[in-house]
């Protein structure tokens, strides 16, 4: 297949980026500024919260005061990770465009994650896409450990594109490939896609590649030659896994438009204000910015 002519970000950082932040909880305020400076990038789709309980996630405890403080921008999605009814009902709550599930391919890594099994995990999602869809909001799906799991070890392709297919067959309108620790190489991303290819159309697919081995570029590269055209990523490369040693991160938000202005494939996204915008948040983490496009083309105001 050809490159895509265009990709759609899916921004990961106020959620997925912010909610393994250790310390202090993040000020609501500076969550809320962050999905501004967001989406007046040009960015189309930000993970904005989490609806979970703030006993195991501190810091998506405020989710549904960040979501009534942004500035809704004509044109962007904001959505909400939601794993149970009570989550989707708080998203509801707080007009979130779009809601989240998520479930792995690995069952040690499910077992270890949310305590049940895959089989149990999509169960446990039905009330919620039915919840979801009877006020007319769409599901996104997320398979987590597709390249490889930090119990299991390696992952079938044919495991990855069972459980995508049970997603999607539950009512999720895009399911999101996570390589959550980061250990997969662009052939392993090529034949898992090429498994789940054959149970999905690919323009149902979503690329979710951590950079912990440094192979998230490469990954990605891979992925769209075969026709992926939506990508997750998180500004400053902001997150990790806390179920999964070494998870150091996303990948970075401003690598992969560089990546793809480099390919001529349109986003809709500045480049140079969303790198100002990996400095803002990085300063206010006190953290090292981990984009290394961000560290050669530096902060202009």
């Amino acid at each position: 297949m050809a490159f895509p002519t265009q990709v759609r970000l899916f921004e990961m950082s106020p959620r997925d980026g912010l909610q393994n932040e250790a310390g202090p909880v993040i000020a609501t305020d500076i969550k809320v500024e962050l999905i501004n400076r967001l989406s007046a990038c040009g960015l189309t789709h930000i993970e904005a919260a989490s609806f979970v309980s703030p006993k195991w996630v501190p810091q998506m405890g405020d989710a549904a005061e960040v979501m009534a403080g942004i500035e809704r921008k004509s044109g962007v999605v904001y959505s909400a990770l939601t794993p149970n009814l009570k989550g989707v009902e708080g998203a509801i709550a707080a007009q979130a465009d779009e809601v989240a599930v998520f479930s792995a391919a690995s069952e040690a890594f499910t077992q270890k994650n949310i305590n049940c099994s895959i089989a149990e995990s999509l169960e446990r999602f039905v009330p919620v896409i039915e919840a979801a869809k009877a006020q007319g909001i769409r599901v996104r799906g997320y398979v987590s450990t597709v390249l490889g799991c930090p119990y299991q070890g390696e992952i079938a392709p044919a495991q990855v594109a069972s459980v995508a297919r049970e997603l999607l067959d539950m009512g999720c309108y895009e399911i999101s490939l996570g390589d959550t620790i980061g250990v997969g190489t662009p052939l392993k991303a090529k034949r898992m896609l090429e498994a789940v290819t054959r149970e999905i159309p690919v323009e149902k697919l979503a690329a979710h590649f951590h950079d912990t081995y440094g192979q998230a570029l490469s990954n990605l590269y891979a992925v769209l030659e075969e026709g992926i055209s939506v990508v997750d990523a998180s500004v400053a490369g902001l997150g990790g896994c806390p179920y999964a040693k070494g998870a150091s991160g996303n990948v970075a938000s401003e690598d992969v438009i560089y990546l793809l202005q480099g390919l001529g494939i349109q986003t809709g996204v500045d480049l140079q204000q969303l790198v100002n915008t990996g400095y803002w948040i990085t300063r206010q983490l006190g953290r090292h910015n981990g984009s290394k496009v961000a560290q050669a083309l530096g902060e202009k105001i």
